[in-house]
């Protein structure tokens, strides 16, 4: 994706996602503005200024005030606590009109972009900027699914779309049957429920992580690391699907090589 104006801020949450996506852009020659979210953006990241959740009027300024017209929303936030949000009137105003359009988490994440945009900054997704923190489509490592591993992928990609469509989750275990599936308390949690599940059973099923039918693009995009590689083989579990081009890779030569080292597959599809 080819943009000439090479002005861009970032909102960067928690974790080393916004690190990766800096790194990147200032690799691609774009001059860089680095707004951190406090209580969540790691310092080393050095942002410009760092804003509380709901200081969207600070910042809408700022980059007014720098000519800023394109930004990228990246990095961890969970569930933020009560205390982190000093809404100022701005985000008040745009909070209004995303819980009026509530019919779901993605759907307001949805609404909130639009009416970001509505302001003249427009949002921007990492992975076409960035296509390197993505997936190209296939498999991924030297170990390759079997035949009882398709079966389960299958399944897997058939129930991420039932529970992507309910709102529930990215994630799903599946193993013939569903294990579990991701709540609001996230993948890990998931996936360490799967830990204790299957405490020294022979490996096989599938790990599946994957975009909600309909979800923006632009915002809450899956992605796996490697603790996601190391929870799926504690998990004892075959392989992980993800999306081609839309599930962010933290570290990729280190995920890589784990996936590896485990004997797990990883398919994008």
């Amino acid at each position: 994706m080819r943009i000439k104006d090479k002005n861009i801020a970032i909102i960067a949450g928690a974790l080393r996602l916004p690190f990766l996506v800096k790194d990147s852009l200032i690799n691609q020659g774009y001059n860089v503005f680095t707004v951190g979210l406090k209580n969540y953006v790691d310092a080393k990241l050095k942002p410009d200024i760092v804003v509380r959740i709901g200081q969207g009027g600070t910042v809408m300024k700022e980059l007014k005030k720098r000519g800023i017209r394109q930004m990228i929303l990246v990095g961890a936030l969970g569930h933020p606590k009560f205390s982190d949000i000093r809404p100022d009137f701005w985000s008040m105003k745009l909070a209004a009109r995303v819980l009026s359009a509530d019919r779901g988490y993605d759907s307001m994440l949805t609404v909130l972009v639009k009416e970001i945009e509505k302001f003249g900054v427009k949002v921007l997704a990492a992975q076409d900027l960035c296509p390197d923190l993505v997936f190209k489509p296939g498999l991924q490592t030297k170990t390759k699914p079997g035949k009882a591993d398709k079966k389960n992928i299958d399944r897997a990609v058939e129930v991420s779309k039932i529970i992507g469509q309910a709102d529930i989750g990215h994630s799903v275990v599946v193993d013939k049957m569903v294990l579990g599936v991701e709540g609001a308390d996230g993948t890990a949690a998931l996936l360490e429920r799967i830990i204790k599940i299957r405490d020294g059973k022979k490996r096989s099923g599938v790990f599946a992580k994957m975009t909600k039918p309909g979800q923006s693009l632009k915002i809450e995009l899956p992605a796996i690391g490697p603790d996601t590689i190391s929870n799926v083989a504690k998990a004892g579990l075959n392989g992980i699907i993800v999306n081609a081009g839309s599930c962010l890779v933290i570290d990729l030569d280190q995920v890589l090589a784990l996936a590896n080292k485990h004997k797990i597959f990883i398919y994008a599809v």
